[in-house]
């Protein structure tokens, strides 16, 4: 073999392993998994106007290649979440996992232990499955006694805090505590209507995308 023949196999496989290199390179693409309870899960609402449905529209403009899943269920616990995450995990391997529980633990009065133990469980799980993770927080009315509305609302910043994770502190912040919140909601005066769902979209907005840089 010649030395111009050895020459032109060492530059062809030079130039295969810069291709190589570059497809190993590639980001994967995300896959956001969001966890829920009725304020993620289009409760009263047309489909495809909850802000779950409303990001995965904007990341279709900013981020096409990224995929939302929503796994959320009305009704559902911290404990139905910590339930259902390990097969979701082990079915979509999310890289973003978005956990929007808690507030019918406080509707059902349970104790606040279990459900930061559900949502600690659930946090380290999507994190040990490679996964970020991002906590919606919710907050309680008044009327539930200063002392637990304190404690219910610390619960997800102290989870959050322990395990590095990334969170929106109020996921109703604009609609729920804002001058107008009796128009935001559905009779029901729990679930926001259609009009507060842009708000929730740009309340959880920054921290996602964050997330996906």
């Amino acid at each position: 073999m010649g030395l111009s023949v050895v020459r032109r196999h060492c530059i062809a496989l030079l130039i295969l392993a810069g291709f190589a290199g570059a497809s190993l390179a590639q980001p994967k693409p995300h896959t956001i998994l969001v966890v829920g309870d009725s304020l993620s899960a289009e409760y009263g609402l047309k489909r495809g106007t909850g802000w779950v449905a409303l990001m995965e529209q904007r990341l279709a403009k900013e981020n096409p290649q990224a995929k939302v899943v929503n796994a959320s269920i009305s009704g559902d616990t911290t404990s139905g979440g910590r339930s259902r995450l390990p097969a979701l995990l082990a079915q979509h391997k999310p890289t973003v996992v978005v956990v929007e529980l808690g507030g019918n633990d406080a509707l059902r009065g349970l104790p606040l232990a279990m459900t930061q133990d559900n949502l600690q469980a659930m946090t380290q799980a999507a994190q040990t499955a490679g996964a970020k993770v991002l906590l919606a927080g919710m907050q309680v009315p008044p009327n539930y006694g200063q002392d637990y509305t304190k404690r219910f609302s610390d619960t997800f910043a102290t989870v959050a805090k322990a395990n590095k994770a990334a969170l929106v502190p109020f996921l109703l912040k604009g609609v729920a505590d804002g001058p107008n919140a009796a128009k935001l909601f559905q009779a029901d005066r729990i679930h926001p209507n259609e009009s507060a769902h842009p708000t929730i979209l740009n309340t959880m907005w920054p921290a996602v995308r964050a997330l996906l840089r």
